[in-house]
């Protein structure tokens, strides 16, 4: 078993960091923010476009010309891209779950408040323009440039790969396959670099009385582009972008800033990502010269034990949880201070993590229960078989799943894409007790449960070479069955902080629907119906000795049958 708890680049997507007065340092670099290219893409084929400059041109001038204030609600949406209400609306809710800024009103928004609020139309531009990253290409596509924009390289996972399950496919790529944290660092800063003129052109406008060819992007247009990129070092990251920028860094917050011209801008960002780029070659270099001889930081994910529980102080990127098998893992807010996790190639386990999160990715899983705390804005589980997820959170997105089971405390639509078989969802069935005060701190409302108004897209993903090969035909991905309210049981979790400050919660704070409700009710008044009969029944000694051997026994018996044997091992353990 390998257990790593690690940060690995690429930085996160930073809170705003109130630091005053930040100065020019030339030791910042530029950063992708990975949260929009892993929790913000749709497989919603009008908004993958070929040409992303040329489509987007005119809807932005469209939704400029609806826009309030430069908010657009989700009427706006549809009517501009022509989309379905309810694809308007998972667009608003989608772009509210990646946003940089999390004081923008669409962050802020109540659910009911979502289709109003709307969102400015630079960030949704900025959002449609991305939905073309990754995209799949048809077999015949041999563009040098066009395919330099999919990613993996689609002869990696050609031909056979879509008739594997997901478990099968993640082995059968190996780690050779799999992108690191650092690789896919490097192809979004490639991607950013390919397109940035064309973003920073969506964003500028023309100079008034001169030719169209004149943009110019004010400062409040530059700030926008932080929905992508930030600026940051090892020690602290810059809270805005024109903060980072050598254009607006010294403004008069009392005197509006001189939009300046969009060609600079342009070079600039183009400039920084090409010495990220280079120090992302040398630092992959040096660990591939270096006495270690790794490929990069994925290899240190394999080499010992002796890495378990390391979480690195300087908060930076996601804790990573990688090749768990056959025993029980618990992690407490304490150890993941309040961050984005993700959970990989772990087999045969029961994982705890009872912490308030960020984001939350699952990823290649099979034969386990992971049990996370409360994920404030988005959880993804992706390419798993035979794993029950229980989570409180805004919303979770399962991609190219196999016969699992998900118990959801969730405030918006749950979404199913690629290609799921067997697929069931059931209200939230666990608490622990510091829950309440986690889904209070991460701004999850447990009145609202949508566990059981799944939206299932396409089940080819426009964005995952992986799963499917090029130019596969789309189709309706499978969706989600409700679990039977006879077969729904309460997740009974360790109390796992004995010697600690216990929290409030005692129960299951998402109301259960009625069916179910009952069920349980029904189960607790047969137990201590039993229980009661057990206490009354008159025994002799030998005879009370004799059931309590045979209670034994059977309990014993379906603790190996079911494999919570090593759960009670593990508890021992600790």
């Amino acid at each position: 078993m390998t257990e790593e708890l690690i940060d690995q680049s690429p930085p996160p997507d930073p809170d705003p960091i109130q630091t005053p007065n930040p100065i020019q340092n030339s030791n910042l670099i530029i950063h992708p923010r990975r949260v929009p290219f892993e929790h913000g893409l749709l497989p919603i084929q009008k908004l993958v476009f070929t040409d992303p400059i040329q489509t987007l041109a005119p809807i932005k001038q469209k939704l400029a010309a609806s826009a309030t204030n430069n908010r657009v609600g989700s009427a706006a949406i549809s009517d501009a891209l022509s989309i379905s209400d309810d694809h308007a609306r998972l667009v608003l809710e989608t772009l509210g779950s990646v946003l940089h800024c999390e004081t923008d009103p669409l962050v802020l928004a109540k659910p009911e408040e979502v289709d109003s609020v709307g969102a400015d139309w630079r960030d949704l531009i900025l959002f449609l323009y991305i939905q073309s990253y990754k995209k799949l290409l048809p077999r015949t596509h041999k563009d040098s440039a066009s395919v330099a924009d999919v990613w993996p390289s689609t002869s990696a996972f050609d031909g056979y790969l879509s008739a594997l399950s997901p478990i099968q496919l993640v082995r059968s790529n190996s780690r050779r396959f799999m992108p690191s944290p650092t690789d896919e660092e490097a192809h979004q800063l490639s991607y950013l670099q390919k397109h940035i003129a064309n973003i920073v052109s969506l964003l500028a406008e023309p100079v008034e009385g001169e030719e169209d060819e004149s943009l110019v992007l004010s400062m409040g247009s530059l700030e926008h582009i932080g929905f992508l990129v930030h600026y940051g070092d090892k020690g602290f990251d810059v809270p805005s972008l024109s903060q980072a920028s050598p254009f607006f860094a010294n403004s008069d917050p009392n005197m509006p800033a001189v939009p300046v011209p969009a060609s600079q801008v342009n070079d600039w960002l183009l400039k920084d990502i090409a010495s990220a780029l280079e120090s992302i070659s040398d630092r992959i270099s040096g660990k591939e010269n270096g006495a270690s001889n790794a490929s990069d930081q994925d290899a240190a994910m394999a080499n010992s034990f002796g890495a378990l529980n390391k979480v690195s102080s300087n908060d930076r990127g996601p804790c990573i949880i990688e090749g768990v098998s056959k025993t029980s893992l618990f992690k407490q807010a304490s150890d993941l201070k309040g961050r984005s996790v993700k959970v990989a190639n772990c087999h045969d386990s029961v994982i705890y993590l009872l912490a308030p999160l960020r984001y939350a990715t699952v990823y290649g899983c099979s034969d386990s229960t992971i049990v996370l705390g409360a994920a404030g804005k988005a959880v993804r589980v992706e390419h798993c078989e035979r794993v029950h997820v229980i989570v409180a959170t805004k919303r979770i997105c399962i991609a190219n799943c196999r016969e699992c089971v998900f118990f959801l405390g969730v405030n918006q639509r749950p979404l199913i894409v690629g290609d799921n078989h067997k697929l069931q969802v059931a209200p939230y069935n666990t608490f622990y007790s510091h829950l309440e005060e986690h889904i209070t701190e991460v701004g999850i409302q447990p009145t609202i449960n949508k566990w059981n108004e799944s939206l299932a897209l396409g089940a080819v993903d426009p964005h995952d070479s992986l799963s499917h090969p090029t130019g596969a035909s789309d189709k309706q991905s499978e969706p989600a069955s409700c679990v039977d309210p006879d077969q729904f049981t309460t997740f009974l979790i360790p109390n796992w902080f004995e010697g600690e400050a216990l929290g409030s919660t005692k129960d299951n704070p998402f109301p259960l629907p009625d069916a179910y409700k009952a069920v349980q009710q029904t189960n607790l008044k047969n137990l201590e119906e039993t229980r009661q009969s057990l206490r009354e029944t008159s025994l002799e000694e030998n005879r009370k000795r004799e059931l309590t051997t045979a209670f034994h026994m059977h309990f014993k018996d379906w603790l190996y049958a079911t494999g919570n044997i090593r759960q009670l091992y593990c508890l021992q353990g600790d």
